[in-house]
């Protein structure tokens, strides 16, 4: 599989396009930023009233509706919620976009399940950053990037001397992706590995798994401050450890004994039964019925804050004795609090 990097992709091509990105939470604030220190004429696109509008401001950027941002638009980036974006196209990007504009997004959800349909002459791009949006944001901020994913779903570009695809690299080396490599795949692959992998592993399975090993201890008599330590703040000494040269370069660098512990212990929790579960899991995604069930959750919100399951289960994680703990062990740690991935007050 080719990896693209600086060199592949032409940055020009994004900076001659309006761009305008729908939505300034995590990914929307990343990309804006990154986009317009990059040069890139951003605006972006917000309902009325928004809490994201002075942030948006402050930092710069050029803010207007949803609307108004993409009448001029070459390019629409869509980086509100999953949940919302079917309805912010259908009523407020639909009737006023450009019919050779390009329609961006940052995730294959809404275009994989058939939530978003858009008109044949629109070109459909992805440009997903691997990585949480504050992620992408702080480590283009300090000269890096994000490893990303480019899709093309519809090519419709004819005459401009360039495809969708150099679109997308464009915009991936605008928003720092070149910098560490970008993949190509589609949307299909990149939404339904992404639900899988949030569920199963890196989400869903790592925070139970941590939730269990804590209470595990605790319920054995050890303290919940050991506990804390043991089975949440080590995971990303070890996730480092894994992400710069994989599973053998962790266990070269862990002491024997943890080794020999990984290989005995490891299948005793991540059994054949686990791994049924997890197919389960993604043959709910293939055949959309996750997507219908979160969607038909969130319908029940009033405040677009989240569906019953979702409310239920925030509040019980916020009241799980691992995160009271937590939040106090943290507090005492200064050299967590120096710099934040994630300041509410900016982004």
């Amino acid at each position: 599989m080719k990896i693209y990097y600086d060199e592949d992709a032409n940055i020009e091509i994004i900076k001659g396009m309006n761009v305008s990105i729908i939505g300034y939470g995590s990914q929307g604030n990343a990309h804006a930023n990154n986009l317009h220190e990059s040069g890139v004429n951003v605006t972006v696109g917000l309902r009325e009233g928004s809490s994201s509008w002075a942030k948006a401001e402050e930092a710069g950027l050029k803010v207007q509706t949803v609307a108004d941002s993409v009448v001029q638009a070459d390019l629409v980036m869509i980086l509100a919620p999953d949940e919302f974006q079917k309805n912010i196209y259908e009523t407020e990007i639909k009737p006023n976009l450009k019919t050779s504009a390009i329609l961006a997004f940052a995730h294959g959800f809404n275009i994989h399940f058939g939530k978003i349909v858009p008109e044949e002459t629109n070109s459909v791009i992805m440009i997903a950053p691997k990585g949480p949006g504050h992620t992408v944001r702080s480590t283009y901020a300090n000269g890096g990037g994000v490893p990303s994913l480019i899709a093309i779903y519809e090519d419709a570009l004819s005459d401009e001397g360039y495809s969708a695809k150099d679109v997308a690299l464009s915009y991936a080396k605008a928003n720092g992706g070149t910098r560490a490599g970008v993949l190509e795949t589609s949307f299909k692959e990149e939404t339904e590995t992404d639900l899988f992998g949030e569920q199963a592993v890196l989400c869903g399975g790592l925070t139970a798994l941590i939730k269990a090993g804590f209470e595990t201890l605790v319920e054995a008599g050890y303290s919940k401050e050991m506990a804390y330590f043991e089975c949440l703040h080590e995971t990303k000494l070890i996730t480092d450890l894994i992400q710069e040269g994989g599973i053998a370069n962790m266990h070269y660098s862990i002491s024997n004994t943890a080794e020999y512990g990984d290989y005995v212990s490891g299948p005793k929790v991540i059994t054949s039964d686990t791994k049924k579960a997890m197919k389960g899991i993604l043959e709910n995604i293939q055949s959309g019925k996750f997507a219908d069930d979160f969607l038909n959750d969130c319908r029940q919100s009033n405040d677009g804050s989240g569906g019953p399951v979702m409310k239920s289960n925030r509040e019980a994680t916020k009241i799980h004795p691992i995160e009271l703990v937590g939040t106090e062990l943290r507090s005492k740690m200064k050299f967590l609090n120096s710099q934040k991935l994630v300041d509410k007050e900016i982004n």
